[in-house]
């Protein structure tokens, strides 16, 4: 397969292959309909994000759960089935472009003890759905001004190879620092180094793809994110 179709296949729906590579051991479900570890994420996966695919996911979930959904274009919700967001999303993918070879020593692991602080961080800045146990995708850094932890990113989606940078946040009183780039460079190094290929999601009205694309990001497709309620 030529390559940029293996591209397409993988993250065209890359919480399907994530669910089914990288982050199988967070995945519960079967056959065509897969979703993480409530407490680790909202994302579900679906093979071929069908009408049955979503009925069998319906199937699965208790009562009151939601999920998000990454599509690479609009699909049906079928009832019962209900519709909270539906909106554009933009996927970038890194592309090689010289990164310092040093490691900032500003930048630290985030620990089990970090959690709470994690939790206040991104509740404030909302980089996305974060939870008690978000930290096991793995590859969290942060940025502290003494003990409060001022900015963080991480890892999320693994669709093997790819790696999704991710809860890129920044407290809004130490903006303008650099420590975005910073904590987006360091992920970079770490990915591609495992010979991974970072990529990420962004909402197209936010200003940070600007930053994305000066790291070396390059938008990819236009993806619809749904998040849906049972």
């Amino acid at each position: 397969m030529h390559l940029n179709l293996i591209v397409a296949s993988i993250l065209d729906n890359p919480i399907w292959h994530a669910l089914e590579t990288g982050n199988v051991p967070f995945a519960h479900g079967s056959g065509h309909a897969k979703y993480f570890k409530r407490d680790v994420g909202l994302f579900a996966g679906l093979k071929s994000n069908s009408k049955s695919d979503l009925i069998m996911l319906y199937s699965l979930l208790p009562e009151k759960s939601q999920v998000i959904l990454f599509t690479p274009g609009d699909i049906v919700i079928p009832d019962p089935w209900r519709t909270i967001l539906k909106k554009a999303l933009l996927q970038m993918i890194y592309l090689d472009k010289p990164l310092p070879s040093i490691a900032d020593k500003a930048i630290k692991p985030l620990q089990e003890k970090d959690i709470p602080a994690m939790l206040v961080l991104t509740a404030m800045t909302n980089p996305g759905p974060f939870f008690t146990r978000t930290i096991d995708f793995g590859n969290y850094e942060g940025i502290f001004d003494g003990d409060q932890l001022v900015a963080m990113a991480g890892q999320r989606l693994q669709p093997d190879p790819y790696k999704e940078i991710s809860a890129v946040c920044t407290h809004p009183n130490h903006t303008g620092k650099g420590y975005a780039a910073k904590l987006i460079q360091s992920q970079i190094i770490r990915i591609t180094a495992a010979s991974g290929v970072p990529f990420l999601h962004v909402y197209p009205e936010n200003p940070a793809c600007k930053l994305y694309n000066k790291l070396g990001f390059q938008m990819r497709k236009e993806m619809v994110v749904y998040r849906i309620e049972k």
